[in-house]
Protein backbone atom coordinates (compact mmCIF):
# COMPACT_ATOMS: atom_id res chain seq x y z
CA UNK A 1 0.00 0.00 0.00
CA UNK A 2 2.93 2.19 0.49
CA UNK A 3 2.73 3.02 -3.14
CA UNK A 4 -0.74 5.06 -2.62
CA UNK A 5 -0.13 8.42 -3.68
CA UNK A 6 -0.60 11.21 -0.66
CA UNK A 7 -2.04 13.95 -3.05
CA UNK A 8 -1.62 16.76 -0.57
CA UNK A 9 1.87 15.92 -0.30
CA UNK A 10 2.72 15.59 -3.72
CA UNK A 11 1.14 18.93 -4.98
CA UNK A 12 2.61 21.11 -2.64
CA UNK A 13 4.96 23.74 -3.68
CA UNK A 14 5.07 23.38 -7.10
CA UNK A 15 3.02 23.98 -10.20
CA UNK A 16 -0.44 23.51 -10.33
CA UNK A 17 -1.98 20.82 -12.60
CA UNK A 18 -5.56 22.80 -13.06
CA UNK A 19 -4.46 26.30 -12.20
CA UNK A 20 -1.54 26.42 -14.24
CA UNK A 21 0.11 28.45 -11.20
CA UNK A 22 3.62 27.90 -9.20
CA UNK A 23 5.24 29.70 -6.55
CA UNK A 24 5.29 33.44 -6.93
CA UNK A 25 2.49 33.74 -9.50
CA UNK A 26 0.27 34.75 -6.97
CA UNK A 27 -0.11 36.99 -3.24
CA UNK A 28 -1.40 35.69 -0.42
CA UNK A 29 -4.63 37.70 -0.26
CA UNK A 30 -6.63 36.14 -3.52
CA UNK A 31 -10.20 37.26 -4.58
CA UNK A 32 -12.87 34.66 -6.19
CA UNK A 33 -15.04 35.38 -8.46
CA UNK A 34 -17.16 32.63 -9.93
CA UNK A 35 -16.60 34.18 -13.73
CA UNK A 36 -13.57 34.06 -15.84
CA UNK A 37 -14.54 37.58 -17.23
CA UNK A 38 -14.93 39.13 -13.78
CA UNK A 39 -11.00 38.64 -12.83
CA UNK A 40 -10.44 41.03 -15.53
CA UNK A 41 -12.65 43.60 -13.64
CA UNK A 42 -10.81 43.13 -11.08
CA UNK A 43 -7.80 43.52 -13.01
CA UNK A 44 -8.66 47.28 -13.87
CA UNK A 45 -8.30 47.89 -10.11
CA UNK A 46 -4.90 46.66 -10.09
CA UNK A 47 -1.71 48.21 -10.53
CA UNK A 48 0.95 46.41 -13.12
CA UNK A 49 -1.19 43.53 -13.41
CA UNK A 50 -0.59 40.77 -15.00
CA UNK A 51 -2.50 37.57 -16.87
CA UNK A 52 0.12 35.25 -14.93
CA UNK A 53 -2.56 31.91 -15.90
CA UNK A 54 -5.45 31.26 -17.77
CA UNK A 55 -6.09 27.23 -17.98
CA UNK A 56 -9.80 25.62 -17.79
CA UNK A 57 -12.52 27.99 -15.48
CA UNK A 58 -9.52 29.47 -13.81
CA UNK A 59 -8.33 32.87 -15.36
CA UNK A 60 -5.56 34.31 -12.41
CA UNK A 61 -4.16 37.66 -12.74
CA UNK A 62 -1.52 39.37 -10.17
CA UNK A 63 -1.01 43.42 -9.38
CA UNK A 64 -0.99 45.57 -6.45
CA UNK A 65 -3.63 47.76 -4.88
CA UNK A 66 -1.91 50.30 -2.27
CA UNK A 67 1.00 48.34 -2.93
CA UNK A 68 0.22 45.23 -1.61
CA UNK A 69 0.21 41.83 -3.67
CA UNK A 70 -3.18 40.94 -4.36
CA UNK A 71 -4.07 37.73 -7.21
CA UNK A 72 -7.67 37.14 -8.64
CA UNK A 73 -8.21 33.90 -9.74
CA UNK A 74 -11.58 32.60 -11.05
CA UNK A 75 -13.34 29.52 -9.66
CA UNK A 76 -15.97 28.52 -12.13
CA UNK A 77 -19.46 27.32 -10.78
CA UNK A 78 -19.94 25.23 -8.06
CA UNK A 79 -18.26 23.53 -5.23
CA UNK A 80 -15.83 21.09 -6.73
CA UNK A 81 -14.29 23.61 -8.87
CA UNK A 82 -13.85 25.85 -6.22
CA UNK A 83 -12.71 23.50 -4.30
CA UNK A 84 -9.82 22.54 -6.06
CA UNK A 85 -9.16 26.17 -7.27
CA UNK A 86 -8.58 26.55 -3.07
CA UNK A 87 -6.68 23.90 -2.72
CA UNK A 88 -3.99 25.03 -5.55
CA UNK A 89 -3.78 28.25 -4.14
CA UNK A 90 -2.86 27.38 -1.08
CA UNK A 91 -0.36 24.96 -2.02
CA UNK A 92 1.60 28.34 -3.97
CA UNK A 93 0.89 30.47 -0.97
CA UNK A 94 -2.62 31.79 -0.93
CA UNK A 95 -3.52 32.53 2.78
CA UNK A 96 -6.49 34.53 2.50
CA UNK A 97 -9.62 34.45 0.08
CA UNK A 98 -12.60 36.16 -0.42
CA UNK A 99 -15.38 34.89 -2.83
CA UNK A 100 -17.03 37.82 -4.92
CA UNK A 101 -19.75 36.60 -6.68
CA UNK A 102 -23.67 36.86 -7.52
CA UNK A 103 -26.33 35.63 -5.26
CA UNK A 104 -30.21 35.35 -5.49
CA UNK A 105 -32.06 36.85 -2.14
CA UNK A 106 -34.51 34.60 -0.53
CA UNK A 107 -35.67 37.41 2.15
CA UNK A 108 -37.87 40.22 1.37
CA UNK A 109 -36.35 43.81 1.23
CA UNK A 110 -33.30 42.49 -0.52
CA UNK A 111 -33.06 43.98 -3.92
CA UNK A 112 -30.98 43.25 -7.38
CA UNK A 113 -27.84 45.40 -6.58
CA UNK A 114 -27.43 45.29 -3.29
CA UNK A 115 -24.35 43.62 -1.38
CA UNK A 116 -24.65 40.53 0.89
CA UNK A 117 -21.96 39.05 3.51
CA UNK A 118 -22.29 35.34 4.73
CA UNK A 119 -22.15 34.78 8.12
CA UNK A 120 -22.05 31.13 7.69
CA UNK A 121 -23.17 28.69 4.89
CA UNK A 122 -25.49 26.01 5.18
CA UNK A 123 -23.94 22.97 3.08
CA UNK A 124 -26.63 21.86 0.65
CA UNK A 125 -23.75 20.58 -1.97
CA UNK A 126 -21.47 17.05 -1.44
CA UNK A 127 -17.87 18.80 -1.81
CA UNK A 128 -18.13 19.28 1.71
CA UNK A 129 -18.72 15.60 2.86
CA UNK A 130 -15.32 14.37 1.56
CA UNK A 131 -14.23 16.75 4.17
CA UNK A 132 -16.51 16.86 7.19
CA UNK A 133 -18.66 15.16 8.59
CA UNK A 134 -22.92 16.80 7.75
CA UNK A 135 -22.98 18.44 10.61
CA UNK A 136 -19.66 20.17 10.37
CA UNK A 137 -20.01 23.99 10.32
CA UNK A 138 -19.09 25.95 7.52
CA UNK A 139 -18.34 29.67 8.57
CA UNK A 140 -16.07 32.29 7.49
CA UNK A 141 -12.79 34.01 9.25
CA UNK A 142 -14.17 35.56 12.40
CA UNK A 143 -11.84 38.42 11.84
CA UNK A 144 -11.89 38.61 8.22
CA UNK A 145 -15.28 38.85 8.04
CA UNK A 146 -15.60 41.64 10.92
CA UNK A 147 -13.47 43.37 8.76
CA UNK A 148 -15.40 42.84 5.46
CA UNK A 149 -18.78 44.32 7.30
CA UNK A 150 -17.43 46.87 8.47
CA UNK A 151 -15.89 47.86 5.14
CA UNK A 152 -18.85 47.70 3.42
CA UNK A 153 -20.62 49.05 5.14
CA UNK A 154 -18.27 52.05 5.90
CA UNK A 155 -18.41 53.12 1.85
CA UNK A 156 -21.90 52.21 1.61
CA UNK A 157 -22.70 55.64 1.77
CA UNK A 158 -19.50 56.42 -0.70
CA UNK A 159 -20.81 54.05 -3.09
CA UNK A 160 -24.48 54.01 -2.83
CA UNK A 161 -25.51 50.01 -2.18
CA UNK A 162 -27.15 48.29 0.79
CA UNK A 163 -25.45 45.96 3.02
CA UNK A 164 -26.97 42.50 4.19
CA UNK A 165 -25.66 40.23 6.56
CA UNK A 166 -26.60 36.85 7.03
CA UNK A 167 -26.42 32.96 6.85
CA UNK A 168 -26.40 31.90 3.14
CA UNK A 169 -27.29 28.28 1.07
CA UNK A 170 -24.78 26.60 -0.72
CA UNK A 171 -26.40 24.98 -3.21
CA UNK A 172 -25.85 22.35 -5.85
CA UNK A 173 -28.16 22.34 -8.40
CA UNK A 174 -29.59 25.68 -9.46
CA UNK A 175 -32.32 24.25 -11.47
CA UNK A 176 -32.99 21.81 -9.15
CA UNK A 177 -34.39 24.77 -6.47
CA UNK A 178 -38.48 24.13 -6.55
CA UNK A 179 -40.49 26.56 -4.82
CA UNK A 180 -41.14 24.47 -1.73
CA UNK A 181 -37.10 24.68 -1.63
CA UNK A 182 -37.18 28.43 -1.67
CA UNK A 183 -40.10 28.91 0.74
CA UNK A 184 -38.24 26.47 2.82
CA UNK A 185 -35.19 28.36 2.88
CA UNK A 186 -36.47 31.57 3.39
CA UNK A 187 -38.38 30.76 6.68
CA UNK A 188 -35.77 28.95 7.80
CA UNK A 189 -34.25 33.08 7.54
CA UNK A 190 -31.52 32.03 5.04
CA UNK A 191 -30.72 35.36 3.46
CA UNK A 192 -29.41 34.82 0.33
CA UNK A 193 -28.63 31.17 -2.06
CA UNK A 194 -25.37 30.70 -4.05
CA UNK A 195 -23.11 27.75 -5.12
CA UNK A 196 -19.55 28.17 -3.65
CA UNK A 197 -19.28 29.60 -0.13
CA UNK A 198 -19.31 26.30 2.46
CA UNK A 199 -16.69 24.43 0.43
CA UNK A 200 -14.59 27.81 0.13
CA UNK A 201 -15.03 27.99 4.50
CA UNK A 202 -14.55 24.00 4.84
CA UNK A 203 -11.01 24.41 2.97
CA UNK A 204 -10.27 27.37 4.37
CA UNK A 205 -10.80 25.76 8.18
CA UNK A 206 -9.01 22.69 7.33
CA UNK A 207 -5.76 24.03 6.15
CA UNK A 208 -5.82 26.99 8.52
CA UNK A 209 -6.53 30.35 5.92
CA UNK A 210 -8.76 32.77 6.30
CA UNK A 211 -11.48 32.76 4.14
CA UNK A 212 -15.13 35.48 3.70
CA UNK A 213 -17.96 35.39 0.94
CA UNK A 214 -19.29 38.51 -0.29
CA UNK A 215 -21.80 39.01 -3.58
CA UNK A 216 -23.94 41.28 -5.44
CA UNK A 217 -27.89 40.00 -5.53
CA UNK A 218 -28.60 39.20 -8.71
CA UNK A 219 -32.67 38.92 -8.07
CA UNK A 220 -34.97 37.95 -5.63
CA UNK A 221 -36.72 34.50 -5.22
CA UNK A 222 -39.41 34.85 -2.94
CA UNK A 223 -40.57 38.89 -4.86
CA UNK A 224 -40.32 37.63 -8.18
CA UNK A 225 -37.38 40.28 -8.99
CA UNK A 226 -35.42 37.94 -11.46
CA UNK A 227 -34.10 38.99 -14.71
CA UNK A 228 -32.41 35.92 -16.58
CA UNK A 229 -32.93 36.91 -20.51
CA UNK A 230 -29.50 39.49 -19.89
CA UNK A 231 -27.43 40.92 -17.32
CA UNK A 232 -28.61 43.83 -15.44
CA UNK A 233 -26.94 47.27 -14.97
CA UNK A 234 -27.69 46.46 -11.36
CA UNK A 235 -26.11 43.54 -10.81
CA UNK A 236 -22.82 44.98 -13.05
CA UNK A 237 -22.48 47.70 -10.44
CA UNK A 238 -22.80 45.79 -7.48
CA UNK A 239 -19.98 43.79 -9.07
CA UNK A 240 -17.46 46.51 -9.20
CA UNK A 241 -18.82 48.04 -5.68
CA UNK A 242 -17.81 44.42 -3.95
CA UNK A 243 -14.58 44.31 -5.88
CA UNK A 244 -13.73 47.86 -4.23
CA UNK A 245 -14.69 46.63 -0.96
CA UNK A 246 -12.48 43.69 -0.87
CA UNK A 247 -9.57 45.21 -2.33
CA UNK A 248 -9.99 47.84 0.54
CA UNK A 249 -10.27 44.92 3.38
CA UNK A 250 -7.20 43.46 1.88
CA UNK A 251 -5.17 46.68 1.96
CA UNK A 252 -6.79 47.10 5.68
CA UNK A 253 -5.87 43.58 6.77
CA UNK A 254 -2.54 43.96 5.69
CA UNK A 255 -2.05 47.26 7.33
CA UNK A 256 -3.08 45.71 10.91
CA UNK A 257 -0.63 42.78 9.89
CA UNK A 258 2.24 44.86 9.59
CA UNK A 259 1.12 47.07 12.77
CA UNK A 260 1.31 43.98 14.60
CA UNK A 261 4.29 42.95 13.42
CA UNK A 262 6.01 46.04 14.54
CA UNK A 263 4.98 46.00 17.76
CA UNK A 264 5.38 42.32 18.63
CA UNK A 265 9.27 44.00 17.08
CA UNK A 266 9.13 46.70 19.85
CA UNK A 267 8.15 44.20 22.54
CA UNK A 268 10.81 41.78 21.65
CA UNK A 269 13.47 44.51 22.28
CA UNK A 270 11.86 45.82 25.15
CA UNK A 271 12.22 42.48 27.00
CA UNK A 272 15.99 42.31 25.32
CA UNK A 273 16.91 45.32 26.95
CA UNK A 274 15.46 44.75 30.31
CA UNK A 275 13.00 47.56 29.92
CA UNK A 276 9.72 47.36 31.70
Amino acid sequence: MSNILDKAETTLGRKQYHIKLSPGDIGEYVMLPGDPARSDMVAKYLDDAELVANNREHRTFTGFYKGVKISVTSTGMGCPSTAIAVEELANIGGKTFVRIGSSAAVQPGIAIGDLLVTTGAMKNEGTSRFYVPDVFPAVPDYELNDLLIRTARELSAEFDYKVHVGISATDDAFYGETREWIEKLSKLGVQNIEMEASALFTIAHLRKLRAACICGVSGNLVTGEVIYESTNDKLVEAWDKEIKVVLETFYRLEQLKLQGALLEKEETARIAEGTP
